[in-house]
């Protein structure tokens, strides 16, 4: 049976602005703590591959990962970040409002609606369950990490969970920094008995952070 791990990256050095696939950050020192943290997590499950998006937040989590299970570690660069056009590295209310109205309307099955610049929730999907696919094919019967982005994960999960669809994108949560959903497959589908849920090790990482705590943005 193959089990497939799928997991937000960690804290970016910039976690209060919106980044998208414009923005090539690197993680923070908050982030790269949650990072390790969850190479802890992971250890004890037995992986045996680690596939991390080609941008550097992702790898940043990923190869921590993969170097404490001691698996190889794989870049798929079509789980990149959502692009999100005028609004890269910005944050603030025209951001939010933007946001509310794009989950709005995809919420109402408007998959194809995206502000100017931006990615909509169908081209999110049209390019990431491919590739979700392939390495689920490539690493048939193996346990396997992914190590996305909160957007691409949403809508991977929507689009790939059975009993699923856009119009669940506030009702299964939100996309914490870490958090990881377990697939298996189920028929032409898959099923998760975790969704969204940050290992107890991250959660320790969170609670003992000294800084001040950032404000996240989902968007």
């Amino acid at each position: 049976m193959t089990i497939i791990w799928l997991a937000r990256h960690a804290e970016t050095a910039r976690p209060t602005v919106v980044h998208g696939a414009e923005s090539d950050i690197e993680l923070g020192e908050h982030g790269l703590r949650q990072a390790e943290a969850a190479a802890t997590w992971f250890r004890d499950r037995f992986p045996t591959v680690v596939v991390s998006s080609a941008m550097r937040r992702a790898i940043d989590t990923a190869k921590p990962i993969a170097i404490l299970c001691e698996v190889n570690l794989e870049i798929e660069p079509d789980l990149h970040e959502r692009r999100v056009g005028p609004f890269s590295q910005k944050s603030g209310d025209e951001v939010d409002r933007v946001w509310a109205e794009t989950v709005r309307q995809w919420e109402a099955g408007e998959v194809a609606y995206a502000y100017p610049g931006m990615e909509s929730f169908a081209h999110i999907r049209d390019r990431a369950v491919p590739a979700f696919e392939r390495i689920a094919q490539r690493h048939a019967g193996g346990k396997v990490v992914i190590v996305a982005h909160g957007v691409v994960c949403k809508v991977l999960l929507l689009s790939l969970l059975r009993g699923h669809g856009p119009v669940a994108w506030t009702r299964i949560g939100r996309a914490l920094n870490l958090s990881v959903s377990e697939l298996v497959r189920d028929g032409p589908l898959w099923r998760t008995d975790r969704l969204l849920e940050v290992p107890p090790p991250v959660v320790e990482v969170n609670d003992a952070r000294v800084e001040d705590r950032a404000r996240k943005t989902e968007a």
